[in-house]
C-alpha cells in the first residue's frame, strides 16, 4: 500500500511556491561546521538564497544568541530598506543526536527568535517539529538513506535533504537518481538534494529531477564571508575529487574529508581507524577539525574565491544559460 507522509501543519507553513517568490535560486546555503558565518547567512539571503549555519558553530548559546539577534535585525532593515528585493529566509542547523550537550538551550533560543526554517540532522527531529511549527516555521531534516528517511517522515517534518554519494561533510552513499525516485514512493512533502552540485547547470538538474531545491556547501567556502581560513580556501580552488577520502575516523560518521589537510595535520592515511562510537559532545572544541578540513566531490569545478553575491550571480547565469540551452536543444529535435 502507497502511504504518503506529509509534514503536519502544512496548512499553516509555507509551501515550496511561496518560499519561491523570495527566492533568485531555488537553492540552500548548506550549514557548514566551522565555515558558515553569520556574515554568510545574511548576504545569502540578501542574495535570494536560503543561507542557514549550524548552531554549534557559535562557541556558546550566548554567542549564538548575538547572532541570531544579529540576523533577524539586518535582515528585516534589507527588507524594510529594499521591499521589492527578493530576501530569502535564514535557517539553523539543529544537531539532535543525544550527545550534543546544548541541546535544550539552543531549542530555546529557536523558540525565543523563530529561525524561518530549522535544518535538524543526526537524530529524531519530533521534539524540534512540535516547537517550530508552533511559530509556523518550517523543519528540514538531513537523511541519507530509506529508513531515516521514513523514520522523519513520520515526524510531521516539512522537508527531506536526501544526502547523497559524494555530498561534502557527512555524506551519503546512495545515487541521487535512486534515492530521489524511492523518497517520492512515499513522500509529498518537499525535498532538498544534497551532494556534487555546485553550478547553475547542477541546480537546473537537480530540479530536473524532481526536487524542490539544491542543497549546496563546498560552493560557498572560498567564499569572502565564510569562517574558512585563506590556506582551507585557497586549497579548495587547488583540489579535486581525486584530493578526497570518505571515512568515520573524526567523529563516527562518515565524511569526505580533503587529503592534503589530513597530510597537513600530521596524519598518515593509514592511521586513519573506524570510529567504535558517534559523539558529538566535544563539537564546540572541534580541534580536529579545524585542522582537517571538509569538501564535497564537487570541488573540482570550483576555481575562485569571491563574495557570496557574486557566487550567486554567476550561479544564476549558469542555470539561465543551462535552462535556454536544453530549450534549445529540445526545439531542434522535435
Amino acid at each position: 500500500m502507497l502511504i504518503l507522509y506529509i509534514g503536519k501543519g502544512m496548512e499553516q507553513m509555507k509551501t515550496f511556491s511561496q518560499l519561491a517568490e523570495e527566492l533568485v535560486l531555488p537553492v540552500i546555503a548548506a550549514p557548514m561546521f566551522l565555515v558558515s558565518s553569520p556574515e554568510m547567512v545574511i548576504e545569502g539571503c540578501k542574495s535570494g538564497i536560503i543561507g542557514s549555519f549550524p548552531l554549534l558553530n557559535a562557541r556558546t548559546s550566548a554567542i549564538l544568541e548575538d547572532w541570531m539577534k544579529q540576523i533577524t535585525e539586518e535582515l528585516n532593515q534589507a527588507r524594510f530598506e529594499n521591499p521589492k528585493r527578493r530576501i530569502a529566509p535564514w535557517a539553523v542547523n539543529f544537531i539532535v543526536h543525544r550527545t550534543n550537550k546544548r541541546f535544550e538551550e539552543d531549542l530555546e533560543l529557536i523558540e525565543k527568535y523563530e529561525p524561518p526554517i530549522v535544518i535538524t540532522s543526526l537524530g529524531d527531529p519530533k521534539a524540534v517539529v512540535d516547537i517550530v511549527h508552533q511559530y509556523g516555521g518550517l523543519v528540514f531534516s538531513d537523511v541519507s538513506n530509506l529508513v531515516h528517511a521514513r523514520k522523519a517522515a513520520n515526524t510531521g517534518v516539512d522537508g527531506l535533504i536526501l544526502v547523497c554519494n559524494g555530498a561534502g561533510g557527512h555524506a551519503g552513499m546512495i545515487n541521487p537518481f535512486a534515492f530521489l525516485g524511492a523518497v517520492k514512493e512515499f513522500w509529498n512533502g518537499m525535498t532538498i538534494l544534497a551532494g556534487c552540485i555546485s553550478s547553475g547547470r547542477d541546480i537546473l538538474a537537480a530540479r530536473t529531477l524532481g526536487a524542490d531545491f539544491a542543497y549546496m556547501g563546498t560552493r560557498f567556502i572560498a567564499s569572502t564571508e565564510s569562517f574558512a581560513s585563506s590556506d582551507y580556501r585557497d586549497m579548495i580552488i587547488g583540489s579535486t575529487l581525486e584530493d578526497l577520502i570518505y571515512t568515520n575516523a573524526f567523529s563516527g560518521v562518515n565524511a569526505n574529508y580533503l587529503i592534503p589537510s589530513i597530510k597537513r595535520a600530521g596524519v598518515s592515511l593509514d592511521q586513519l581507524q573506524k570510529k567504535a562510537a558517534v559523539d558529538f559532545s566535544k563539537m564546540s572544541d572541534a580541534k580536529a577539525w579545524k585542522d582537517i578540513w571538509s569538501a564535497g566531490q564537487g570541488v573540482s569545478t570550483i576555481k575562485k574565491i569571491a563574495p557570496i553575491a557574486e557566487i550567486v550571480r554567476k550561479l544564476k547565469e549558469e542555470y539561465e544559460e543551462a535552462l535556454n540551452g536544453i530549450v534549445e536543444k529540445h526545439a531542434k529535435s522535435f
